[in-house]
């Protein structure tokens, strides 16, 4: 069961036998790629203790504090998975979720009867093709970050493949669909390449949506692809193979190539080069 902050610290000077178990900056590293967390939280409210001083899986009640300045209570663990599809600043705070979405109120004596889920049907939009097959989707979304399209131009510049696919066809569903959507497609190197940064609001990429990219990860590589995460803002690597960068520049391209000779081989790399 979580505890009080102050009841957690004094456990943890015992059981280290230091008045100081946990110096101010031994987690920083773990809390960085989450800078709304780190906005929302104050020693002051917390015993003193810096955000940097607690380890992201501490089963602690903490203090924060939105910038609507609702106050409330969680744990690490519960902050760090509270952003789902809300790409709103007020998804961090429980209070303000609340707010933005209210519970409909029911007349009295109304007996509210449970509703069966419809099943959710797959898109059919998706060509019957092999497993791993790359295409061009009529469902991809259209690209939204202008780093991504200045990623594509440096990728397709150097790698002489096929342009145009947005899609590779998956065993298992996506969401609603039997495809996966990367940010950049490599048909015959197979290899698909994703950009990730925590966004304006800092709720890209982390918590539920860190999950779902794993899980992306995963159905890709069951489809035979592997995946390189262009990882920026201090997200931590997600695979093997993914890249830790501070921004995408066309220096980073040789890493990148790098990374693909290593996957795939330099015999087959190099056949594809411009």
């Amino acid at each position: 069961m979580a505890e009080r902050i102050e009841l957690w610290w004094a456990r943890r000077q015992f059981s280290k036998g230091l008045a100081l178990p946990y110096p101010v900056g031994t987690y920083r590293e773990a809390w960085a790629p989450y800078p709304a967390l780190i906005r929302q939280y104050h020693p002051d409210l917390n015993a003193g203790i810096t955000l940097t001083q607690i380890p992201p899986a501490a089963d602690v009640l903490l203090l924060w504090q939105c910038d609507s300045g609702h106050t409330f209570a969680a744990t690490p663990a519960e902050q760090r998975s509270r952003p789902a599809r809300e790409r709103r600043r007020s998804a961090w705070c429980p209070d303000c979720a609340a707010l933005a979405s209210p519970p409909r109120i029911r007349p009295a004596g109304v007996e509210r009867m449970p509703r069966p889920r419809p099943a959710r049907a797959l898109c059919a939009k998706t060509p019957d093709l092999p497993p791993g097959e790359a295409f061009a989707s009529e469902c991809a979304p259209r690209p939204t970050s202008a780093v991504e399209g200045r990623l594509r131009a440096d990728v397709f510049g150097a790698l002489s493949v096929t342009p145009g696919r947005t899609a590779v066809r998956v065993t298992r569903p996506f969401f609603d669909h039997v495809e996966v959507w990367p940010d950049v497609v490599l048909p015959e190197l197979r290899v698909a390449l994703e950009y990730d940064s925590t966004g304006r609001h800092g709720l890209e990429h982390v918590g539920m949506r860190e999950d779902a990219d794993r899980r992306k990860d995963r159905t890709l590589r069951a489809a035979g692809w592997e995946v390189v995460r262009i990882r920026t803002g201090k997200l931590q690597a997600l695979g093997p193979h993914d890249l830790q960068l501070t921004a995408w520049s066309p220096t980073h391209l040789t890493a990148l190539l790098d990374t693909l000779r290593r996957i795939r081989g330099p015999l087959l790399v190099e056949a594809y080069l411009r």
